[in-house]
């Protein structure tokens, strides 16, 4: 089971869950200590999670909380699938609580590590709301520079 970062709606099930099913757990290194399930694994940027034969790339994602990861399935058949916890929306980054730090940070991060790294076909799965493609979004980087959030 992966955690994409340590807000308490993203893992409050996650006792549950390992208990019924023993299942390793996984969560960003930078985010493991703020997550009350004990981490199996403290994943790194870079890091390869295996599933099954399924190959999902971490990427650190710096703002929305320390350690929140973002897991990309690049698709040898098809188009990359992103999922982004809570870095990525429609619209817009993550939650940095008008800390302009921690929004250029973020902002930073999801420009290099995911739209400058992956094609505009990229699907992108949300930890809330509706998804989106990475080309839908791109053309409002600037707008969300400007307003900061």
């Amino acid at each position: 089971v992966v955690t994409t970062h340590r807000h308490g709606d993203h893992w409050q099930a996650l006792a549950e869950v390992v208990a019924a099913t023993g299942a390793r757990t996984y969560a960003g290194a930078y985010d493991a200590e703020g997550i009350p399930v004990a981490t199996d694994v403290p994943v790194e940027d870079g890091d390869t999670i295996r599933v099954g034969r399924v190959g999902l790339t971490a990427r650190r994602l710096v703002g929305h909380t320390p350690g929140s990861i973002a897991l990309v399935y690049d698709d040898p058949h098809g188009h990359p699938h992103v999922f982004t916890g809570d870095c990525l929306f429609p619209g817009g980054v993550g939650n940095t609580r008008k800390d302009p730090e921690a929004f250029a940070s973020l902002l930073h991060d999801v420009e290099t590590k995911l739209f400058e790294a992956l094609p505009d076909e990229s699907w992108v799965y949300p930890g809330h709301g509706k998804d989106t493609t990475l080309g839908d979004e791109r053309p409002h980087l600037a707008e969300w520079r400007e307003r900061g959030w």
